[in-house]
């Protein structure tokens, strides 16, 4: 059994990726028409935080520029998070060392960036419908040209349902 789980852990994983017309991004095993075909390395990955964020994102690539900065990491939400009804969604990036007068950072959820949230490393969603939401920040050097970007974190919106019986009338 446990040689089956090994052998299993160590394969790749095929998962595709796409947005739906209301900006919505979508993850599945099976293919869908335009979706990103992306291959997993099969190691699995838990949290953003820890040591192996740290070293994912201070990873360098073959051929990539160094990275821009050596702690950089999505703390919330955390991944797979659910917050329920008009819950504000605080939003906080691990960086270090801060950032520097040549560097800025965007944020993008869910396929578009966030202007008002330009440069901060903590604000605050005040009011998001109800769905799944990708959110990853970028940092970019503007005297190198060199950019780092977070891992995505996913979270959950959820809102309750006008027919619970909560909002039923006497």
């Amino acid at each position: 059994m446990l040689a089956a789980l090994a052998a299993f852990a160590g394969r790749a994983a095929v998962v595709y990726k796409w947005t739906d017309a209301d900006g919505v991004v979508h993850y599945s095993d099976q293919p869908v028409p335009g979706a990103e075909k992306i291959v997993t390395s099969g190691q699995p990955t838990l949290g953003t935080g820890g040591p192996a964020a740290k070293a994912e994102a201070g990873a360098k690539k073959p051929g990539a520029a160094a990275p821009v900065v050596a702690t950089f990491a999505i703390t919330s939400p955390a991944p797979q998070q659910s917050f329920f009804g008009d819950e504000p969604i605080g939003v906080h990036l691990a960086m270090e060392p801060d950032l520097k007068p040549s560097q800025s950072i965007t944020w993008h959820l869910s396929g578009r960036d966030l202007a008002e949230a330009a440069n901060s490393t903590q604000f605050m969603l005040p009011h998001l419908d109800r769905g799944t939401y990708d959110i990853s920040a970028t940092v970019a050097d503007q005297d190198t040209g060199a950019s780092q970007t977070t891992t995505s974190v996913t979270f959950y919106v959820r809102q309750p349902s006008l027919l619970s019986p909560e909002h039923k009338r006497p």
